[in-house]
């Protein structure tokens, strides 16, 4: 049985030293990207480690998902392997033992993160305009081009997500440089 930790932050300039602070870990996963999709590396990777009898830590639920549909599947998927989840801020044990009140939390507590994740994009979204309308904002610059991306989708054995990870670029972006491209 191992005590594995999640943690998870929007961005690179963020710290993570406050989740799980204190908490006795045998392995940690640190992610810091948005938690608008369970597509995130090191996620996947704990996912993967993760056995029967083991212990997740997570400092509070909406740093494991911000979607109530993920959070669910992710949750219950765990649960499923044998693996128990503590959420910590919240106080929350699962250990795959029905109970309706942490079920109803659960739910409760994942709409209320999913809320505020909607609560940012239209904020975020609503400075976008603004920003266009004064404009100041004239969208992010692209740290590589799509012809760099193109360039590298021809080599032998690419895939998107190898080209990504090579370029240090998204998927989507990748996906987006090779839209209406032949293969």
């Amino acid at each position: 049985m191992s005590s594995i930790g999640y943690v998870r932050v929007s961005s690179n300039d963020q710290n993570t030293d406050r989740q799980l602070d204190g908490a006795a870990l045998d392995e940690v996963f640190t992610d810091k990207v948005s938690g608008a999709t369970t597509e995130r590396p090191e996620l996947q990777a704990m996912l993967r480690h993760i056995r029967k009898g083991d212990v997740l830590h997570v400092h509070s639920i909406d740093r494991l998902a911000r979607s109530l549909e993920d959070l669910l599947s992710l949750v219950k998927g765990m649960i499923a392997k044998g693996v128990e989840v503590q959420f910590h801020k919240e106080g929350l044990h699962f250990t795959g033992e029905a109970s309706p009140m942490q079920e109803l939390m659960l739910g409760l507590l994942g709409s209320v993160a999913q809320f505020e994740r909607a609560l940012i994009r239209e904020r975020q979204a609503e400075g976008i305009q603004k920003a266009k309308a004064a404009g100041v904002y004239k969208g992010r610059v692209k740290t590589v081009n799509d012809e760099a991306i193109r360039k590298a989708m021809a080599e032998d054995g690419a895939s998107f997500r190898k080209v990504a990870k090579a370029l240090g670029v998204s998927l989507s972006s990748v996906q987006r440089a090779m839209k209406n491209q032949p293969l």
